[in-house]
């Protein structure tokens, strides 16, 4: 065990050395390990996750054989007392195994203590906005005419407009500012308009900009942004990860050079103003389906547009569109399908946060229900999670174990959190929820616990666990 913890940091800081802090937190690996005291370097550019061969791929990890053998619960807690010893997760972890098919508990401990669940809490913005739309809805761009020759782009949630055309193929730059133009000149030229002031409206969203306890180092390292209802390319500055400072000034002032460039003259500069009820709409265009949305928001663990998962699901609700009400929309929508939420308080429905707790029992009865068949138009949100050793944030991790190709599941950092997410097949065919919640283990040591964590499933994959 020595020998194996001395090897895994020397490669945590071979990779530190090799990629720098961005890379290692974008992908997961070892946030913590460096210090977040200022100063911190300048960003560099964001990592593109590459998916496994998709020869190797299942489309989804196999089901559940209805006569395969359950775990025994003495077997599963010998693994998890295993994982406990290890010292690595700290001395109190919480841990949840439930089988899928028939909702059975078959090992917790601390399963319904709260814990912070870094990123492992985008799978339950996924379940909550897809059960409040469905997985086909589309979010709206819309502009419309609010008299005196100024038409207003009305924001709807579409953080992933491209500013030219749209590719129809792509779930990030679907919809085009530039298409949306081309429409809206074209209606303006039939009426006999040539110019125009552009107005934008962005009132959706409400509320403070930023979450509690997101600092200059998400923002520098683009894992944050002050919140907007539009955004080109979630905000992204062209080249980098880092963020806008106003993403939705930013779209609409791309709207209004697109305009321009379809043949409208824009006067002035774009202004921010509420759309007058009722008014006539010009043109439109629609996002991704939202299943799409929620599977690259968990493939690549996107924090802006799980916020935004979050404040749909607010806006669908009735509850304010802001960090607190979407954190209560979530919850509420999780109630509302037969969930415990207790011990459960959002801060933000990214998990980038450490004011955000869940709970394993939770998290884990959320997967159970997505994945069990009772609520079909959740599945999407089960197959969305990265296939271990294969997909998404899970490319490099569980690679050449039991657990490849058999493990679905949602990972979380922060610098004393890791947390991880899904459903498993054992090697007899038994498909089963889980979730893994660890905090507080020592300074600078996420790393050895994701080693533990990931160590932990592997052996749940591998072991049918059955007989004794």
């Amino acid at each position: 065990m020595y020998r194996r913890r001395r090897l895994a940091l020397l490669s945590a800081f071979l990779v530190i050395l090799l990629g720098g802090y961005t890379a290692l937190d974008a992908n997961d690996v070892v946030p913590g390990v460096l210090t977040r005291e200022a100063p911190w370097p300048d960003p560099e550019p964001y990592p593109q996750v590459v998916a496994g061969a998709p020869a190797a791929a299942p489309d989804r990890v196999a089901g559940s054989a209805e006569d395969a053998p359950l775990p025994q619960t003495d077997a599963l807690a010998a693994l998890s007392s295993d994982l406990v010893a290890s010292g690595a997760v700290g001395p109190s972890p919480g841990l949840l195994v439930t089988d899928v098919l028939t909702g059975e508990d078959l090992y917790g401990a601390r399963a319904t203590e709260s814990y912070v669940p870094a990123s492992s809490l985008k799978l339950l913005a996924g379940v909550a906005v897809v059960a409040s739309y469905g997985d086909q809805h589309r979010f709206t761009t819309s502009v419309v005419d609010s008299g005196e020759d100024v038409v207003t782009l009305v924001a709807g949630g579409d953080l992933t407009l491209a500013a030219g055309e749209g590719d129809p193929d792509a779930v990030i730059g679907h919809a085009g500012l530039a298409d949306l133009a081309a429409e809206v000149a074209a209606e303006l030229a039939a009426q006999g308009r040539t110019e125009v002031q552009v107005a934008l409206d962005d009132t959706l969203f409400t509320g403070p900009e930023l979450a509690p306890r997101w600092g200059d180092v998400d923002l520098s390292g683009g894992w944050a942004m002050p919140m907007a209802p539009i955004a080109v390319d979630v905000g992204r500055r062209e080249g980098t990860n880092v963020r806008s400072s106003d993403a939705g000034m930013d779209a609409a002032e791309a709207f209004a050079d697109a305009l321009a460039a379809a043949g409208i003259s824009v006067s002035g500069d774009v202004s921010r103003a509420a759309a007058p009820e009722g008014a006539t709409v010009l043109g439109s265009v629609e996002s991704a389906p939202l299943r799409d949305l929620v599977s690259y928001t968990l493939q690549h663990s996107e924090n802006i547009l799980s916020e935004v998962l979050g404040r749909m699901t607010a806006v669908s609700t009735g509850h304010e569109a802001s960090f607190a009400g979407a954190g209560e929309a979530v919850l509420a929508v999780l109630a509302e399908l037969g969930l415990d939420t207790s011990g459960s308080s959002l801060a933000d429905t990214s998990g980038l946060s450490s004011e955000s707790v869940l709970t394993a029992r939770l998290l884990t009865d959320a997967v159970r229900l997505a994945a069990d068949g009772s609520h079909p138009e959740l599945r999407s949100v089960v197959d969305a999670l990265p296939v271990a050793g294969l997909e998404g944030t899970l490319a490099s991790r569980l690679a050449d174990t039991a657990a490849t190709g058999t493990v679905r599941a949602k990972t979380g950092t922060l610098p004393q959190v890791v947390a991880l997410t899904g459903i498993v097949t054992t090697d007899e065919g038994r498909l089963l929820a889980f979730a893994v919640l660890a905090n507080d283990f020592d300074q600078g040591s996420a790393y050895l616990a994701r080693i533990a964590v990931d160590e932990w499933i592997s052996e749940v994959a591998a072991c049918g666990c059955s007989s004794p």
